[in-house]
């Protein structure tokens, strides 16, 4: 059986691969100990989506399951518009939108063309700024770009010494909890 990367996580591995590993140790424990102003806002912000109550729109699909065998990922959409064949990934806040988070746009976008679904448009959304950000549907080019990135991350190798980023750690919810640097993040 094929091991299944989370789409949620490739965001993640750019940023900082230990980043996942805790993850995945404060995952279930006490939210208000490790999530940040920025967690909380985004969660809060998201619960419409992810309790299905965003609309009621027959053409409009929120929290989507959906994965891709060719490329081994696995995850959920935010929203597809039926109508316009948009896929949109919405956040709180966005500043910048970096490549992690293009490449999480990215495969949703072909988990969901090979579930037989047809996108034409892919976008980010700022709640808090109501603002729409679109985003090129990728060419075979971004294709390949993708897949060199998750063959990356299936070849990550965590034995090996983590460099730390002093301006990436500064913005990182586990900052303050992690073993690999003394920084403390902005968010205390």
């Amino acid at each position: 059986m094929q091991d299944y990367i989370a789409i949620s996580t490739l965001n993640d591995f750019i940023f900082c691969p230990y980043s996942i590993y805790l993850h995945n140790v404060y995952m279930g424990g006490d939210e208000d100990l490790v999530h940040a102003t920025p967690q909380t806002q985004g969660k809060a912000a998201h619960e419409a989506i992810d309790e299905k109550k965003y609309s009621t729109r027959k053409d409009e699909i929120t929290a989507l399951s959906v994965y891709s065998n060719e490329l081994g990922i696995i995850g959920k959409i935010d929203l597809y518009k039926g109508n316009e064949k948009a896929l949109i990934e919405r956040k709180y806040l966005l500043h910048t939108i970096y490549q992690g988070q293009i490449y999480q746009l990215w495969a949703q976008y072909y988990c969901m063309t090979e579930m037989g679904y047809e996108v034409k448009h892919l976008s980010f959304y700022s709640i808090s700024t109501n603002t729409k950000y679109p985003i090129d549907v990728p060419d075979e080019n971004g294709k390949q770009e993708l897949v060199d990135f998750i063959t990356r991350f299936k070849q990550f190798d965590p034995t090996k010494p983590i460099h730390t980023n002093i301006n990436k750690c500064a913005h990182c919810i586990y900052c303050n909890l992690c073993d690999k640097t003394e920084t403390e993040n902005v968010y205390s």
